[in-house]
């Protein structure tokens, strides 16, 4: 904070801080359950990413880490000036026509945070950096309340709070940072109605939903499909209570989608970008343009190109960078954490296992939608720098089943070890009877021993 207030925009940006993280800790402050623990990851996190957004800042290092922060300061200027009447109607439809047709929420993010602290870049990261550090709390929760294990959801809240590609996208003026945000409140929100409706979190889990929208549409109509399928199946045993509320969830979600024009923006949506030809084009400028990019002979454009760049992409998508392809400054500093990521990922594995195995209709939402947008990824990412950035939208939701496999090795060490000192005390114990019975044997033998040689010495006394 010290280095923000050092510049012009730091005392703004820092008020802007300030505020919207009250907000968010009044929310946090109130989750009855390990509420302590909740807010303190919670300030923790927020001032990892304070620090970390301030450094980025002050040094100039947006360029560095995520050049898109200048295209949303731009929009959100331009867009304020419209807004307060210093632009044309003609002149803002020539710049936002074709940007405001899809994923226009972060100019408009970008102008509202404008509209309060002035054209003020720190001020965007700021903001990010509480939904960053909000994030861990979220997913604390879902873990809770999918597994009902404080130990799992712990760790996963430690994971999701201080993991550095995660710290750096949402200390940015990124759109990372939000998205990752609306996932998890959405998620949350479903997982909630599962359990019985509300209309809290009904209008909680549209309003996360028309945010990603506004964000990143594809992610939208996938969290769709995920929440629809997850109700659709059920996230507990059926009973005829639990089918009609779940019933009941479709059609409120529907009905409200409905309203807000979605069905409208899908249709155009679809229209332009819901074919194979128009993620090839995209896949193809990724790999080609970047120097990071990969698979550039793949063709996604049919059905079966595009399944067979599934293995490759997700090879990529989840486990890249690779130590020979860290040919730069800025792919060097991610090895540290690739590392614990591929060392977590038996763990991974297991939580998956475990969660199939035991926890599956409570994980449904995550499970789909992780599993979709996963496979999305693999088809259409054709660049190792932004797959290692969109990662994020699933990492969240991978640490939790990477907590559960942690977990689980834990308590099987434990297990064993609790054993291993139990069967060492039996030993003991055996051990110890044994010379009990060997000493009082021991002692009636030699009581026998004596008593013959008392009689023997009084038989000679007689003599």
């Amino acid at each position: 904070m010290v280095i923000a207030l050092s510049t012009p925009e730091g005392p703004a940006a820092a008020l802007v801080c300030v505020a919207v993280a009250a907000v968010a800790g009044m929310f946090v402050s109130r989750v009855k359950e390990d509420s302590q623990f909740i807010v303190r990851v919670f300030v923790a996190a927020l001032l990892v990413r304070v620090l970390i957004g301030g450094l980025i800042y002050f040094f100039k290092l947006q360029e560095f880490f995520g050049g898109d922060a200048f295209t949303y300061d731009a929009a959100g200027s331009m867009l304020l000036k419209f807004w307060q009447g210093k632009m044309g109607s003609r002149t803002y439809k020539d710049v936002f026509g074709d940007t405001l047709r899809q994923n226009w929420g972060m100019p408009y993010m970008v102008a509202g945070v404008y509209a309060v602290a002035g054209r003020n870049m720190l001020a965007t990261q700021f903001v990010n950096a509480v939904m960053g550090a909000a994030t861990s709390p979220v997913i604390y929760l879902c873990a809770r309340h999918i597994f009902r294990s404080v130990r799992s959801a712990r760790l996963a809240a430690l994971l999701v709070a201080f993991y550095p590609s995660l710290v750096l996208w949402s200390s940015q003026g990124l759109k990372d940072g939000p998205i990752v945000f609306l996932l998890t409140v959405a998620m949350f929100a479903t997982l909630k109605l599962g359990e019985r409706l509300s209309g809290k979190y009904g209008l909680m889990l549209i309003g996360a939903m028309l945010g990603l929208l506004a964000l990143r549409f594809y992610i939208f109509y996938m969290l769709a499909a995920a929440v629809a399928g997850a109700f659709v199946i059920g996230m507990r045993k059926w009973t005829g209570r639990s089918l009609a509320r779940q019933f009941a969830a479709v059609v409120m979600l529907g009905l409200a989608l409905t309203y807000v024009g979605v069905l409208r923006t899908a249709s155009a949506q679809f229209e332009t970008y819901g074919n194979l030809e128009a993620v090839q084009r995209s896949r193809l400028d990724l790999a080609v343009e970047a120097k990071s990019g990969f698979g550039q002979d793949v063709d996604v454009s049919t059905t079966s190109g595009a399944l067979s760049a599934i293995p490759l992409g997700m090879t990529y998508l989840l486990f890249a960078p690779f130590p020979w392809q860290l040919a730069s400054l800025r792919q060097s500093i991610t090895l540290p954490e690739m590392v614990v990521w591929w060392c977590s990922f038996p763990l991974l594995v297991l939580g998956l296992w475990f969660t199939l195995k035991h926890r599956l209709r409570p994980a449904l939402p995550i499970l789909i939608f992780t599993t979709m947008l996963t496979m999305a990824y693999s088809v259409f990412q054709g660049n190792v720098g932004t797959a290692y950035r969109q990662r994020s939208q699933i990492l969240v939701f991978y640490f939790i089943f990477v907590a559960v496999g942690a977990v689980l090795v834990k308590e099987r060490q434990d297990d064993r070890a609790r054993q291993e000192a139990e069967a060492k005390a039996e030993l003991l114990a055996a051990r110890r009877e044994e010379a009990r019975r060997r000493y009082e044997n021991w002692k009636l033998g030699r009581g026998e021993e004596l008593d013959g040689l008392a009689r023997e010495l009084s038989e000679k006394a007689k003599l």
